[in-house]
């Protein structure tokens, strides 16, 4: 069962039709919005400051959502993918983000919507990533615009395909949902 824990009497809040992984951990001032999930081995930790993630966000396998204790919290929009092994720290990220596999956002970044951070890619604390941009590399920079087709196709996609992948834990396992 998933390790849900609250932290100096600030416990998490997570929408009903919510999917958490049994070895996930969510604990302290983390708020989850509607058709969210939390995949395996994923971690956020609102202990040292507030994490509030929008409706449909799904945060996959091994990533690690964090803040600066008293600094800087983590504010997620809405449909939003942080890929697996992501690291996603004391930033605000904006409606319509993909935040690529093994990558690595910093205290005060902004992301701003239609976004993409590609896979591998650190972005530097206090990095502004411009809407419907992608950056990529080490530190990540602007290397293209996001074109509508690459939001529909993969933005909208993956936030999609991974509401649904949660349905099939809800609808045909024993795994606990919130």
């Amino acid at each position: 069962m998933a390790l849900i824990l609250p932290v100096q009497g600030k416990h998490p809040q997570i929408a009903k039709n919510c999917f958490i992984a049994p070895n996930a951990t969510i604990v302290g001032e983390v708020s989850m919005g509607e058709e969210c999930s939390v995949w395996f081995n994923a971690v956020i930790r609102g202990d040292v400051h507030f994490i509030k993630m929008g409706n449909r966000v799904n945060v996959q396998d091994g990533a690690i959502i964090h803040c600066t204790y008293l600094k800087s919290p983590t504010t997620i929009g809405n449909n939003v993918s942080i890929g697996h092994n992501a690291m996603v720290h004391g930033c605000t990220i904006h409606d319509n983000v993909l935040i690529g596999m093994g990558s690595i956002v910093m205290d005060r970044c902004e992301i701003h919507s239609n976004s993409i951070i590609a896979a591998g890619a650190v972005v530097l604390e206090g990095t502004i990533v411009e809407a419907g941009s992608i950056y990529a590399g080490v530190p990540a920079k602007k290397v293209k615009d996001v074109s509508e087709e690459t939001i529909h196709n993969e933005i909208n996609r993956i936030s999609a395909n991974y509401v649904k992948y949660a349905s099939w834990f809800s609808e045909n396992n024993d795994t606990p949902t919130k």
